[in-house]
């Protein structure tokens, strides 16, 4: 007799965060979806260790973005998953993108949005547990969009008592600000005490207490 295969909820999506693992499908036309625990995991320290280029910053603090939490979650997965430059697929498929947006309506998965003239051009999403925020993926439809958004969910990170972000896999573009890869016993470590820490993500914190945390991130030499 076979066995049905493991239905997908959003439950069993938290659960398997809570356990360090987490979902990818093949591509963002694939109907199948498939779980990770990689030996080697994506930190990005959101203390000291965090590298803030004085450029950016300088962008972040700037009145070139309007920078939002939570406003557009449904828009911000499906810049996610849309192609682009060096990127001609995805790994957010159909269902990946349902579950998201439910886990979001629950109060689980966040975005960070960047906006120009009223237009969605950039932002984040990820998940938050206790402690812990798990970064899904980002995306850019004009330049530096991404990375004001990451400087701004560090900021938020910071100020909501977070203590772990987890980038899943460590990419260039990460390492630049100060991510590093960790063994698989450590993450696990680190993800259970941070799953103990009483963080609550804050959607509406004031502008100014973001820029001043912002202006307090140690800024790294010019890359």
């Amino acid at each position: 007799m076979s066995r049905r295969p493991l239905e997908v909820t959003p439950d069993l999506v938290i659960r398997a965060y809570a356990v360090g693992v987490f979902p990818m499908a093949e591509s963002r036309g694939s109907d199948r979806m498939y779980w990770l625990d990689p030996a080697l995991r994506g930190v990005l320290p959101i203390d000291a260790g965090f590298h803030l280029p004085r450029r950016l910053r300088r962008t972040a603090l700037s009145d070139r973005f309007t920078v939002t939490a939570d406003r557009d979650f449904a828009g911000a997965i499906r810049g996610c998953a849309e192609p682009a430059p060096g990127r001609t697929d995805t790994w957010i498929n159909g269902e990946i993108e349902g579950l998201f947006i439910e886990l979001h309506r629950r109060g689980y998965a966040h975005s960070i949005e960047t906006w120009s003239d009223g237009e969605l051009v950039g932002g984040l999403y990820g998940v938050a547990l206790g402690g812990a925020f798990f970064g899904e993926s980002m995306f850019s439809r004009v330049t530096d969009a991404s990375k004001v958004a990451l400087v701004h969910l560090v900021a938020r990170l910071r100020l909501c008592g977070y203590v772990l972000c987890d980038t899943q896999f460590l990419t260039t573009h990460l390492a630049r600000f100060g991510a590093v890869e960790i063994p698989k016993a450590e993450y696990k470590a680190r993800l259970a005490a941070a799953l103990e820490v009483p963080a609550r993500w804050v959607a509406d914190l004031p502008t100014e207490r973001i820029a001043e945390e912002i202006r307090g991130l140690r800024a790294a030499a010019e890359e």
